[in-house]
C-alpha cells in the first residue's frame, strides 16, 4: 500500500520540478491527479506556486514558443494548438505569438523547405510545390508564410541561372 502524499509534500516536490524548468499549471495539476490530490488541496498549491513565481504561464508560453520554432521547426498552428492543450490563456497565447519574430521565422521555414525538397519525388515542379506546401501545413505553418517562402526559393533559383 502506497503512502498518501501530504501538501507540504507535493509544494516542495513540485517547487523543484519548477525550478529546474518552465512549467504551466495544467502540467502540475496533471502531477497531482497522478498523486491522487484533493482538489482543494491542488488549488492551493497552485496557488502557492504562482504566487512564489514558479509558475508563471507567460514565461513558460514565451520558453515553449521559442523551443518549438527553434529546436522543433514548428510553425505559428500548431505551436498554438498545443499551448492550448495545456490551457494557457488566450490573451497570453495571443500576446507571446505576436512577439514571434517575422524574419527568425522565415528563417526557419526556409531551411526545412529547402532540406524537405531534396528528399521529394515529383514529376512535375507543381507537384513538387504541392507536396512543400503539404508538408510545411503540417509542421503548423500557414498558406501565406510557406507562399512566401517558396516564391523567394523560385526566385533564387530564376537568379542562379543568369549568373
Amino acid at each position: 500500500m502506497k503512502k498518501e502524499m501530504t501538501e507540504q509534500e507535493a509544494y516542495l516536490q513540485l517547487a523543484a520540478v519548477c525550478a529546474q524548468a518552465e512549467h504551466c499549471e495544467q502540467e502540475m495539476r496533471d502531477k497531482m491527479k497522478r498523486w491522487e490530490l484533493d482538489e482543494t488541496v491542488q488549488n492551493r498549491i497552485i496557488e502557492r506556486l504562482v504566487n512564489e513565481r514558479y509558475i508563471d504561464e507567460e514565461r513558460y508560453a514565451r520558453a515553449f514558443v521559442n523551443d518549438k520554432i527553434r529546436y522543433n521547426k514548428w510553425g505559428r498552428r500548431k505551436v498554438q494548438q498545443a499551448l492550448w492543450q495545456k490551457r494557457i490563456d488566450n490573451d497570453i497565447q495571443q500576446r507571446v505569438l505576436d512577439e514571434i519574430d517575422e524574419n527568425e521565422y522565415l528563417a526557419v521555414l526556409r531551411p526545412l523547405l529547402k532540406q524537405k525538397r531534396k528528399s521529394i519525388r515529383a514529376a512535375s515542379t507543381y507537384e513538387e510545390t504541392q507536396k512543400l506546401v503539404r508538408f510545411a501545413l503540417s509542421r503548423g505553418f500557414t498558406f501565406d508564410i510557406i507562399r512566401q517562402c517558396l516564391d523567394v526559393d523560385d526566385d533564387m533559383e530564376e537568379y542562379d541561372e543568369t549568373d
